[in-house]
C-alpha cells in the first residue's frame, strides 16, 4: 500500500495553507522524513502545479501529483509543458492529475467553453497530451486530430527534444478525477490510476467506481493490477471524542457543499439520500445557505463519508474501510501526534515496521 498526504489544500481540515516557499519546503521534506509515498495539492483556491515544484526541490524519494487539476481551462499543450518540466525536475517522480470538473465552474469561474458533454472531451484530452508527450522524447511529432482538440504542429523551436535530446524520464502517468461511471471507465481504459474525491464513499467506490474502472481495463486489455486506485476518503480526527464532536459542524457543511451538486447526487443515491441531495441543490440556488444545509448532515452520513477516528484509532479504521480497495490512500501529514508515531501509522498503512 502507497500512502500519501496533502501538501496542500483547502479543504484538508486543521492542516495550514502555506503562504512562504520556505514553510512548503520545510512541510515536505516533513513529509519525507515521516515515511510517506508522495504527496498532492488541490487547485482549491491554489494553483496546483506551484507547491509541487517547491517540494520537489527539497526531497528525493517522493512522487507529486496534483489532485487534481482542472484540465479544460488548460489546453493539452500548456499541460503538456510543465507535466513535461516537473517531471523531468523531480527525475521521474511526477504524476499528472486531471479533472473536468462541473459545468458551471468552468463556464462562470474558468471562463471555459463548454461545448458538449465532459467524458468524450476528456477521452481526447488524453489521447491528445499524450501525442504531445510522446513528440517531446523524439524527432519526428506524433500529431492528434479530434473533434474538440488537435494537435498539428511543433516547430523544432518549441520541441524539447531539439534542445534536450531524449528524456530519462519520458512516462508521466496520468490520474483522472471521477465520480461518475463514464470517468471510471476512461480511467480503467486509458490512465494510469485513478483519483476519487475525497468525499466519495467506499460503499460507492465498491459497487459503482470499481466496476465501472474494470470495465475500462477489459475493453483495453488490462486488469486492475494495471491502475493506481487513490482512495481514503476524509478524515475526522481529534484527540478524544469531545474534540471530534467540535469539529463536526464544518465536516457537515463540507458534505453539503458537494451534496449541492447535481453531477454528484449518484453517491448520495448509493445510500439511499437522493431526496436529501435535490433539497441541497435547491438550497444552493436559493443562496448560500451553508450553515443551515449542514444541519442537514446526519451524524451516521458523517460516518459514511469520513473516517471519524481518535488519532490511535484512525489508522485502524482506514484499513477496516478501505484495505482491499484501493492501493494508495490518504493520511494527513499534519496530526497533533509526536513524529514518531506519524511514522509508525504511515508504516502500518504500508505494512512494514518502523
Amino acid at each position: 500500500m502507497r500512502v500519501e498526504t496533502a501538501l496542500q489544500g483547502a479543504f484538508d481540515a486543521g492542516g495550514p495553507i502555506h503562504r512562504k516557499l520556505d514553510d512548503l519546503a520545510r512541510t515536505a521534506r516533513f513529509i519525507e522524513e515521516a515515511g510517506f509515498d508522495g504527496c498532492t495539492a488541490a487547485e482549491v483556491g491554489h494553483d496546483p502545479f506551484l507547491p509541487l515544484l517547491v517540494g520537489i526541490e527539497h526531497t528525493t524519494r517522493l512522487t507529486f501529483c496534483p489532485n487534481v487539476a482542472v484540465a479544460f481551462p488548460r489546453s493539452p499543450f500548456v499541460t503538456a509543458q510543465i507535466a513535461w518540466d516537473l517531471q523531468q525536475f523531480s527525475a521521474g517522480r511526477f504524476h499528472l492529475g486531471l479533472g473536468s470538473q462541473v459545468k458551471a465552474n468552468n463556464v462562470r469561474r474558468y471562463s471555459t467553453a463548454w461545448p458538449g458533454p465532459p467524458g468524450p472531451r476528456m477521452r481526447e484530452y488524453i489521447l491528445c497530451l499524450r501525442a504531445i508527450l510522446q513528440s517531446f522524447n523524439a524527432d519526428k511529432p506524433t500529431f492528434f486530430e479530434g473533434e474538440h482538440y488537435q494537435f498539428t504542429m511543433l516547430q523544432p523551436m518549441f520541441n524539447p527534444y531539439v534542445h534536450h535530446g531524449p528524456s530519462e524520464h519520458p512516462h508521466i502517468p496520468i490520474y483522472i478525477a471521477a465520480v461518475n461511471p463514464y470517468m471510471a471507465r476512461l480511467a480503467g481504459e486509458l490512465a494510469d490510476g485513478i483519483r476519487p474525491p475525497g468525499w466519495v464513499t467506499a460503499k460507492y467506490f465498491k459497487q459503482v467506481l470499481l466496476p465501472a474502472i474494470e470495465s475500462g481495463c477489459k475493453s483495453a486489455g488490462r486488469t486492475l493490477a494495471d491502475i493506481d486506485l487513490v482512495g481514503g476518503g476524509v478524515t475526522l480526527t481529534g484527540k478524544d471524542a469531545a474534540e471530534i464532536e467540535a469539529k463536526k459542524k464544518t465536516m457537515r457543511e463540507f458534505i453539503a457543499f458537494f451534496g449541492s451538486t447535481r453531477s454528484y447526487h449518484g453517491v448520495f443515491a448509493v445510500h439511499g439520500w437522493e431526496d436529501l441531495g435535490l433539497r441541497l441543490h435547491q438550497m444552493s440556488l436559493e443562496g448560500n445557505h451553508w450553515e443551515k444545509m449542514g444541519e442537514l448532515i446526519t451524524d451516521d452520513m458523517i460516518e459514511e463519508f469520513a473516517i471519524v477516528a481518535t488519532y490511535d484509532e484512525l489508522v485502524p479504521k482506514l484499513k477496516a474501510q478501505w484495505d482491499g480497495l484501493c492501493t494508495t490512500l490518504s493520511l494527513p501529514y499534519h496530526l497533533p501526534v509526536p513524529q514518531e508515531q506519524l511514522q509508525s501509522m504511515v508504516a502500518e498503512l504500508q505494512g512494514r515496521t518502523v
